[in-house]
């Protein structure tokens, strides 16, 4: 990669956060005074403040469709939270240009944790085929609605959660994607990284 002066620059590992429902005014490193949030504080204070970085739209699916593709959501193909059943999103077209084959075009590893809802299993948007080498989490955003899912997704395969059938509340989603993450995060510390 080659900075604004035209010399190569090293690569550098990249933690991106996007949560749903948060507000930059919800940290205590743009202002919030009203409870701690010291971890993220303390990432932001070692890394960079966005400033002027929006949502693309207030729908989740086009969102993160204008994240994913960095077009408005007026030239993205997701352009609602259209539901495919049994489980997933509308796709956007196999070719589709994104942040991971972005990243990965300049010798990134690149792994995505949490939600997608931008396809369905086996369609031609499912992360690995997005340009992420590595995704644990919920392929459907419907699906995220629930702490105590029965199932994940590991790449392409189903991971069924025992103890969450029939309503069941025995495997907190959150902290099997968390521990992937960190996974991701410590196996590849020495390269060029981008989990999402």
């Amino acid at each position: 990669m080659y900075g604004a002066t035209g010399k190569k620059e090293e690569p550098v590992n990249i933690i991106y956060i996007l949560s749903d429902d948060l507000g930059y005014g919800d940290l205590g490193c743009y202002g919030q005074t009203l409870f701690a949030t010291p971890n993220l504080d303390r990432m932001a204070a070692e890394g960079m403040l966005f400033t002027q970085h929006y949502a693309g739209c207030t729908v989740s699916a086009p969102s993160r469709a204008s994240l994913m593709t960095g077009l408005h959501t007026g030239h993205t193909q997701i352009r609602g939270n259209k539901e495919i059943d049994p489980e997933g999103q509308y796709p956007m077209d196999g070719t589709t240009y994104t942040l991971g084959k972005l990243f990965k075009s300049q010798g990134y590893i690149t792994g995505l944790f949490g939600k997608w809802g931008l396809g369905y299993p086996g369609s031609s948007s499912e992360p690995n085929a997005m340009g992420f080498d590595e995704f644990y989490g919920y392929n459907c955003q419907r699906q995220a609605h629930t702490y105590y899912p029965e199932h994940l997704w590991h790449n392409r395969t189903k991971v069924e959660l025992k103890g969450n059938e029939e309503l069941g509340r025995q495997v907190y989603s959150h902290d099997l994607i968390h521990q992937e993450a960190l996974e991701f995060i410590r196996t590849n510390k020495d390269q060029p990284f981008l989990p999402c």
